[in-house]
Order: C-alpha cells, then sequence, then structure tokens
C-alpha cells in the first residue's frame, strides 16, 4: 500500500467538501453551537449534583457528535463524487481497494476530529467557567474527557466512517445513505439518555468499558469492509 496515493484521494475530498457549504455548515456550525448552547444551559443551574451528572453526559454527547459528522462526510465522499461523475474515472486508476478506502477515511475523520478537538475546548473553558463558582473546582480537564476525546471519539468515528462506506457501496442516493448510517446513532443516543436523566453514571471504569467496545465493533466492520467492498460491483452497477 502506497500511502501518498490515500492522501492524494483525501485531498481531492478535502477540496470537495471545501465548496459544499452544506457540509461546512453541518460540520463546523452543528458542533459549534452545541459547544456554546450546552454551558450556557449550566449557568443558570445551582445544584453541584445536577451540573456534574449533565456536565458527564455532555461530555459523553462528543461520541455521538462524532458519529454524526463522520457519517455526513463519509457518505458524500462516496456517493457525492458518484452524483459529480467522477467516482468512476477515479476506482478505474491503478490505486488499490486498501489504498481508496483508507484515502476515503482519511478524508471523513482528519475534519471531523480537528473540528470537535476545537469546540471541545470551546466547551471546556466555558463550562469551568459558568460552574467554578457552584462547585469550588475546575471539572475539566478530567481523565474522563481524556479518555473520550483520544480515544472514544476517534473510534467511534472511524465505526461510523466504515459503516457509511459499506452503505454508500450499496445505495445511490447521498442523503439514503446518511440517513441509514445515521441508525449507529441510536444505541449511543440510548446511553446518553441514561446518563441526563442519572440512570446511569459516566466514571473511568464505564469509559473503557464504551472504548473496548467500539475496538472491537472497528475491528468487525473493518473485516467486513474489506470482505465487501468491490470496486468491479460499483462501476458496473453506478449506471
Amino acid at each position: 500500500m502506497k500511502l501518498w496515493k490515500s492522501w492524494v484521494i483525501a485531498t481531492k475530498d478535502f477540496n470537495i467538501f471545501l465548496k459544499k457549504k452544506r457540509i461546512l455548515y453541518t460540520l463546523i456550525i452543528l458542533p459549534l453551537l452545541i459547544s456554546v448552547g450546552l454551558p450556557v444551559m449550566l449557568s443558570s443551574m445551582d445544584n453541584p449534583i445536577e451540573i456534574i451528572t449533565l456536565l458527564d453526559a455532555f461530555s459523553y454527547f462528543y461520541i455521538i457528535l462524532a458519529i454524526i459528522q463522520s457519517s455526513t462526510l463519509a457518505s458524500y465522499s462516496i456517493l457525492g463524487e458518484k452524483i459529480e461523475q467522477s467516482l468512476e474515472p477515479l476506482l478505474a486508476t491503478p490505486i488499490t481497494d486498501g489504498e481508496l478506502l483508507l484515502g476515503k477515511t482519511i478524508s471523513s475523520f482528519l475534519p471531523c476530529i480537528g473540528v470537535i478537538y476545537v469546540c471541545s475546548l470551546i466547551f471546556m473553558v466555558l463550562s469551568d467557567a459558568v460552574t467554578y463558582n457552584t462547585l469550588g473546582y475546575l471539572f475539566f480537564p478530567n481523565l474522563k474527557m481524556a479518555f473520550i476525546l483520544l480515544l472514544a471519539v476517534p473510534l467511534s468515528s472511524i465505526l461510523s466512517i466504515q459503516l457509511n462506506v459499506i452503505i454508500s457501496a450499496r445505495v445511490n442516493d447521498v442523503r439514503t445513505a446518511n440517513q441509514l448510517g445515521l441508525l449507529l446513532e441510536i444505541p449511543f443516543i440510548g446511553v446518553y439518555i441514561l446518563l441526563v436523566t442519572n440512570i446511569a453514571t459516566l466514571n473511568v471504569i464505564n469509559v473503557l468499558a464504551i472504548i473496548a467496545a467500539l475496538i472491537l465493533t472497528d475491528l468487525a466492520f473493518f473485516y467486513l469492509n474489506k470482505s465487501t467492498f468491490q470496486r468491479d460491483n460499483i462501476l458496473t452497477k453506478w449506471k
């Protein structure tokens, strides 16, 4: 595998994303609104227990956000090119499936992770500013958020990308691919609801369990992707 070929594919996608306002709005505005809006919600609260519960739930929400962002980029990365009639020439070039898939993964992964890291920093600074007087200490940074941002968020992004590659190879509409890809959110949203309602708590052990589950699922989807992605079928069926 030649990594430079994958990077060429990724760079091509970056240029396409920059020209699509809808993608840019989803990529930047949504996480920015969330990162500013969530601390604003906390500014009117004075119960330390409730504040800590919501801070943990909001921290976990960045895992869901990574799925949303990656799903949007990944579904357009393949189907968008099909619509633009640029995918068939790409698939006909002398690159391996692995180089192609890696390039598509990079193009969806890096923008998503970069935006989430910047916005999560805004979220943590604002959250500390509005909760310090009530809690008496800076809630962030903490070990749970470190594990979420450094491990859980990248792993959930990769999972979303792999699922969307599988879907995009079998449907012909970006919106359909995006909607099917977002089905991945359902179990994660279920956990988020449990955290917000204080039915479950977010501690380091639980975060590590989530990370372990993501690793296993990522591996399963990797082998599924590798065995089912067939460029010849795409070339012959996507007409």
